[in-house]
């Protein structure tokens, strides 16, 4: 009696009043209270919340955003903007076109992908009769896509955000929310020409964006595969000894093969036969010379992932990008569904602050010398066998992609414009219509108008009768060019005067010249 007795006390908790007296009132068929009973109840609540202030006082509530997530301000946009231009712009030059699909997918689609990190899939609560998933990354719901269309030849780009799980890293550029930026050709081409095409957009958009030097490591998945093979690794154990040779690039070799042999039960003379191949680093010659080695010439995968490698080298030679390129056997990209060569682009150096250095700064980390390291800012590779997944008859698309890691990128951008003393426009206003007079925001309202319609960027202050300083000083402070002044003279003489507000030159400029007179003077600067 007691327990259903604090039972209904608990549903009560959200009633009010008589609403709260009568609700529990009509418990007392099914519990058996009486109805003395449930009026105690009821006072017991009412006087608590009378403690509690009631309704009426303010809700106590931390302002904050969720765990993993973070705002943008109008000057860490206008940087997040130009990062977007150029890679969107990198991706048009090679002729890719652009799609978008839903932010969650069906569970279904995407359990199973990812391998280990599965776990850090963000599942929702099913409110419609479906399961449903935040998607992951941009690859998966794309092989749904063609599966689904019956497309087997496109080049498309898709920027978007995606959802992960994890434990946040907001100072290395790690978030549970964030944009990636995927390029992909699906389609049966010649071997490693698509391969090289990608590898010389993240060249691109790198060099572009002038992050400092960098590097791609390239490997391949048969190479990986026939490397374990010969080295003792059983066929079930591939998949999670390759995610743990992917962790060499975050712990030392000792904490790897300790992972290998405690962890996952591989024998310690397979483990010190992976470690003498993944400390291995070179080109095309590095291609041959293991075609030509004892053990990994035995194997067929491997052999086949040499031989493309050697041909890839080829092409990125054509392109003249191999300054940057290394083929690197550690390389393992820890994700199931890549198939063939797979590639991460890897700062080589920190950003450096200036002393001393803050601890931490918006986004990235500072090192023991005030630099800034944010890890690989690209990665990909092929995945030919991700669209037969979903496709009825199992009819595979031959698929390969990159995808920029724009969070770490832009840690170092915005870090790059704190440390640099120059201003970052947060607007893109050619000009302030101003007046040097009162009783003149008609005009002003009229000339704005005249520019909005020839498509000026223009703005105005709102108000009646600024002082012409002040509207002078907002332009300084905003960056904005050029100002046009009206007063009752230009009025009368059909003139606008047009001040350079860097060197404070002003000329008259007849009112149908005006439109003109400030596209070249914006376009020149």
């Amino acid at each position: 009696m007691a327990t259903l007795g604090l039972t209904c006390v608990h549903l009560c908790a959200g009633l009010m009043g008589r609403r709260a007296a009568s609700s529990l009132r009509s418990l007392r068929c099914v519990s058996g209270m009486t109805v003395s009973q449930i009026d105690e109840e009821v006072a017991k609540l009412l006087e608590l919340k009378a403690q509690l202030g009631g309704d009426d006082g303010k809700q106590t509530f931390v302002l904050k955003t969720a765990k993993g997530t973070r705002d943008y301000n109008p000057k860490q946009m206008a940087i997040r903007e130009k990062v977007f231009n150029t890679i969107v712009s990198c991706f048009k030059r090679h002729g890719a076109e652009t799609i978008d699909t839903p932010v969650f997918e069906l569970k279904e689609t995407l359990t199973g992908k990812y391998g280990e990190d599965s776990k850090l899939i963000y599942d929702l609560k099913d409110q419609g009769g479906e399961l449903l998933s935040l998607r992951y990354d941009l690859t998966v719901p794309f092989a749904r896509y063609l599966a689904m269309n019956k497309i087997t030849n496109i080049k498309r780009y898709h920027i978007a955000k995606v959802y992960r799980r994890d434990n946040p890293a907001m100072t290395r550029g790690r978030y549970r929310e964030f944009y990636q930026c995927d390029f992909d050709i699906a389609g049966q081409y010649d071997p490693m020409i698509p391969d090289a095409e990608c590898l010389k957009i993240v060249y691109e958009i790198l060099s572009e964006l002038d992050l400092g030097d960098f590097h791609i490591k390239v490997n391949d998945r048969r190479i990986l595969d026939g490397m374990f093979a010969v080295c003792g690794v059983p066929d079930e154990k591939f998949r999670t000894i390759c995610s743990t040779v992917d962790k060499l690039d975050k712990m030392l070799w000792e904490d790897v093969k300790n992972e290998m042999v405690k962890e996952k039960g591989l024998t310690e003379e397979a483990a010190d036969q992976i470690g003498e191949y993944v400390s291995m680093q070179g080109g095309m010659d590095l291609a041959e010379r293991l075609l030509h080695d004892p053990k990994l010439s035995q194997s067929k995968q491997a052999c086949a992932g040499l031989t493309d490698m050697k041909q890839l080298f080829s092409y990125l030679q054509l392109f003249q990008i191999t300054d940057k390129v290394v083929f690197d056997l550690s390389l393992a990209r820890g994700l199931d569904y890549y198939t063939g060569v797979i590639y991460e682009a890897v700062l080589c150096q920190t950003l450096q602050a200036p002393t001393p250095a803050p601890a931490e700064q918006n986004g990235a980390v500072s090192g023991e010398e005030g630099g800034v390291s944010v890890g690989s800012v690209a990665g990909g590779g092929r995945y030919d066998g991700l669209v037969g997944m979903f496709d009825p008859k199992g009819r595979k698309v031959p698929c390969v992609g990159v995808s920029i890691g724009i969070e770490r990128i832009f840690s170092i951008m915005e870090q790059k414009a704190e440390l640099s003393a120059e201003k970052v426009r947060t607007t893109e206003t050619q000009v302030l219509v101003a007046s040097a007079q009162k009783n003149l925001l008609e005009e002003r309202l009229r000339l704005t108008a005249e520019l909005w319609n020839a498509g000026i960027k223009a703005e105005l202050l709102y108000k009646k009768n600024p002082k012409l300083l002040t509207q002078l000083q907002h332009c300084e402070e905003t960056g904005i060019p050029l100002v046009a002044i009206l007063g009752e003279q230009e009025l009368k003489d059909g003139v606008v005067k047009v001040r350079n507000v860097a060197t404070r030159e002003e000329v008259d400029v007849s009112r149908a010249e005006l439109v003109e007179e400030i596209k070249k003077r914006t376009s020149e600067s």
